[in-house]
This record gives structure tokens, C-alpha cells and sequence, in this order.
């Protein structure tokens, strides 16, 4: 196993795990934990990297150019060793290139490089898709960090709440029985900006914004720290959690499951981008410790 790489400034400490380039421990300058404790019983991911998919592509399959290729949910990112490139105490970069093993169900060049760095009360999470190739590169890429549920000094779980930076009235997508996209519309939960985290919420999987107009949400309960996500890259937003779980997730998103009945290529998938031959794709994520409520 791999040891966490550590780095800290301005009230936050953070640890990266560099199997997926994974954050694993975000701490404030009380050492109070602010992320998942990854009980096993429920889920023990952290805050996966998804690429090169979000979501599960219809039988765990993508096509290109008319070719089949295996595609676990979420890519092969998060199950992959990446790289320390650089490193200093408030910051580290991780990079992640092709190989014969993704090149056998991704057969393209990337090079994928990930810097987390704190500044101002913030982790940063800065992200680069290049494509060293000379076809263009279809991806996408996604967020999936999970922070404790109840937050530490936050009260119950049921005082806890997501507000969102812009109204959101448009209907949420559903994932169906089998991981794909159905394609019936859910009522949104919110009222006003304001989601009231309840189990409930998540009985039938993730609630998924597909028509965003927020670039940020803050989280927090009824009193102890506020976090802001910010996401201003990413149109997409799914949250999600296990009923019973001390995690909500809250993902950005630059790609989104197959839609129910999808067939066709990868690169005409909703949610997917192009990286021209020798350009790069940058999508970034903070999150900011504000003063405590």
C-alpha cells in the first residue's frame, strides 16, 4: 500500500493517496476530519477520480470506431498508481499516462496530471487532460469527494443542508436498475437553493443535475464548519450517499451513465469532451473552510 503524501497551510491539512491520486483526509486546524470515515459496511471510497467515464457505461461497455472495449463504472483512474511529479509543503502534483493496460479499453494517449495544493483556507484541486496523441482524445472526467455526514460540531445529521449558489428548478435525472440514466424526470428537492440532507433522499441512488446553473454549493449543519465546493468547469452535479451511511457525496461532474437504450459511439455519449491532438482539457475543484456558522 502506498503511504498517503500529507500536505497543509492556512488551517487545512490534506492527504493524498497516490492509488488513484485519491484524496483520503481532509483536516482543519483543529484536526477535526472533514471527509468520510469510509466504514466498510457501507463504502470505503474517499473521493475518487473519474476518468476516463462518469457513471456506468451500458454493459460496463464503450464503443469507438465501431470497436468494443470493457469500461468499468467510473474508469480505470481510481484503481490506477499515479506518479508524485512534484511536491513541496502545501502542494503536490500526481500524473497518470497510458499504458498497454488502458490502451486495451481505452486505446488512446493521455497524459492525466492532478495537482492538490492549499492556499487560503482552500484545497485546490487543479486537473489536466492532455492528449499527447494525434486523434482527438474523447473523455470525461468527474469529482467524487464524500464528506463526513454529520460534519464534526455540525449536530445531527437531519440539520444539515446543501445550498446552491443559483436556483435550480429544472427535474433531476435517475439512474435505473441497471446503473444507466432512465430516461423518466424527478421532481427537484430542493426548496428555494436549500437541500435538507434526509436518507431518504438517496433510496434510489444519486440525485443528478444535468442542467446546472450553480458553480458552487455550500454545506454545512447546525453549527461547526461551512464548506464551499466550487466546480466552476464541470455542468453537471450528482449527490449521493448510502442510507445509514456518514458520507454524503457531492460530485462534480463533466460527463454523466449511458442513457438507458444508449449504443453508440463514446464520443456522441452525453457529457463527453474532445482534447484536440496536442491540447489540454483543465478542469478544476476547491474547497474553502469558511468561518463556522
Amino acid at each position: 500500500m502506498a503511504e498517503w503524501v500529507v500536505i497543509a497551510g492556512d488551517g487545512l491539512t490534506a492527504a493524498i493517496n497516490p492509488l488513484g491520486a485519491e484524496l483520503s483526509s481532509l483536516k482543519d486546524a483543529d484536526g477535526r476530519e472533514l471527509m468520510t470515515d469510509a466504514d466498510p459496511a457501507f463504502w470505503t471510497g474517499r473521493a475518487p477520480l473519474l476518468f476516463p467515464v462518469v457513471g456506468k457505461p451500458a454493459g460496463e461497455t464503450i464503443r469507438v470506431d465501431g470497436r468494443a472495449y470493457a469500461m468499468k463504472q467510473h474508469g480505470f483512474a481510481r484503481r490506477m498508481s499515479f506518479a508524485v511529479a512534484a511536491r513541496a509543503a502545501d502542494r503536490v502534483t500526481f500524473v497518470l499516462t497510458d499504458t498497454a493496460e488502458t490502451r486495451a479499453c481505452y486505446p488512446f494517449a493521455f497524459r492525466l496530471e492532478v495537482t492538490f495544493r492549499i492556499e487560503r483556507a482552500a484545497l485546490h484541486v487543479e486537473v489536466s487532460i492532455d492528449n499527447p496523441g494525434d486523434v482527438p482524445l474523447p473523455a470525461s472526467f468527474g469529482f467524487h469527494p464524500a464528506f463526513a455526514w454529520p460534519l464534526p460540531g455540525g449536530g445531527a445529521k437531519e440539520a444539515h443542508r446543501i445550498v446552491f449558489a443559483a436556483a435550480e428548478p429544472a427535474p433531476l435525472r435517475q439512474i435505473d436498475g441497471d446503473g444507466q440514466i432512465a430516461p423518466d424526470l424527478r421532481p427537484s428537492p430542493l426548496d428555494g437553493r436549500m437541500l435538507a440532507l434526509r436518507d431518504a433522499l438517496f433510496a434510489k441512488d444519486a440525485l443528478i443535475w444535468d442542467r446546472l446553473h450553480s458553480e458552487s454549493v455550500i454545506y454545512h449543519g447546525d453549527g461547526g464548519p461551512r464548506l464551499e465546493i466550487a466546480f466552476p468547469d464541470t455542468p453537471m452535479l450528482g449527490i449521493w450517499t448510502k442510507p445509514g451511511a456518514h458520507f454524503v457525496c457531492i460530485e462534480p461532474w463533466h460527463g454523466i451513465a449511458d442513457p438507458a437504450g444508449f449504443a453508440g459511439e463514446f464520443r456522441d455519449k452525453p457529457g463527453v469532451f474532445e482534447v484536440a491532438p496536442g491540447a489540454a482539457k483543465r478542469i478544476s475543484m476547491r474547497v474553502t473552510l469558511l468561518a463556522e456558522s
